[in-house]
């Protein structure tokens, strides 16, 4: 067997030490990680991605991975989680070369807990964050959002004021999928039994309008009263239901006579001395 030339049989042993001797990949020379020293590395910190082992671009020492919606990039070469990418932002919003971790697969997810995650990859650290984790105790169950059934975030708000004037009230819904939105008010029969108006009905003096928001899986209803008239007093509620359930919540308006509150007259001067 041919003798090997003695430089090249000294270095046939080097891809084994690569951890020890700066050395990346599959024997990529790095010269500026020099010798691994453990007890020089830093203090490990409390990372935002635990249970992730990682180490530096030297394979020496003990560092975090970007969890999403870190940064990344950059001088330090910051990294990103498992099924996180690097994303660039826009120029001039950090400095150049850098981004944040975000989620190789876009959207929320609905966990196997009946929570709704932003992503799966936001499922999966919750996973592993877990107490006494096992694996599958938390999964994906479906794309998109969990289904709930509405929750009145802001009920409406009782008010009064005079006849001829405007009022109106506001109901803020949370609720997937979107709720539709009623206002109904609430009266009471000669027999005493409680009866809902739809409305606005025949009612040219009252408008009715939803909109989404003001976050995301949110919607907001208001009911205009204009002009006020006395008979326009009593409970309004706001009614709130999609496929999974429903909720309601009611205010009052109160309506005081402008007649009632009026000065009464000065007597015309006589013009007598």
């Amino acid at each position: 067997m041919p003798r090997l030339p003695p430089l090249l049989a000294l270095l046939l042993p080097l891809p084994l030490l690569a951890p020890g001797l700066g050395l990346r990949g599959a024997g990529g020379w790095r010269p500026e990680c020099g010798l691994c020293r453990p007890e020089l590395c830093p203090a490990p910190a409390l990372c935002p991605a635990p249970g992730i082992p990682a180490h530096d671009e030297c394979g020496c020492c003990a560092r975090c991975l970007g969890a999403e919606g870190a940064s990344c990039g950059g001088a330090a070469g910051a990294r990103c989680g498992p099924g996180l990418v690097c994303a660039s932002r826009a120029a001039g919003a950090a400095p150049e070369g850098t981004g944040l971790c975000v989620c190789a697969r876009r959207g929320a997810v609905c966990g196997s807990d009946g929570r709704s995650y932003p992503s799966v990859c936001a499922l999966r650290l919750r996973a592993r964050l877990e107490p006494r984790a096992r694996p599958g105790h938390l999964h994906k169950a479906h794309d998109g959002p969990c289904e709930f059934a509405p929750v009145i975030l802001m009920p409406p708000r009782s008010v009064h004021n005079i006849t001829g004037a405007q009022v109106y009230l506001s109901c803020e819904v949370k609720a997937v999928p979107t709720p539709v939105i009623t206002w109904r008010k609430v009266t009471r029969s000669l027999e005493g039994t409680e009866v809902l108006e739809d409305l606005p009905g025949d009612h040219i003096n009252i408008a009715v309008q939803v909109r989404g928001g003001p976050s995301i899986h949110e919607a907001t209803a208001w009911i205009l009263i204009n002009p006020l008239k006395k008979e326009d007093e009593g409970a309004y509620q706001c009614h709130a239901a999609n496929v999974v359930g429903e909720a309601q919540s009611q205010g009052t308006v109160t309506v005081l006579e402008l007649n009632r509150y009026k000065s009464p007259h000065s007597p015309e001067p006589s013009g007598r001395l």
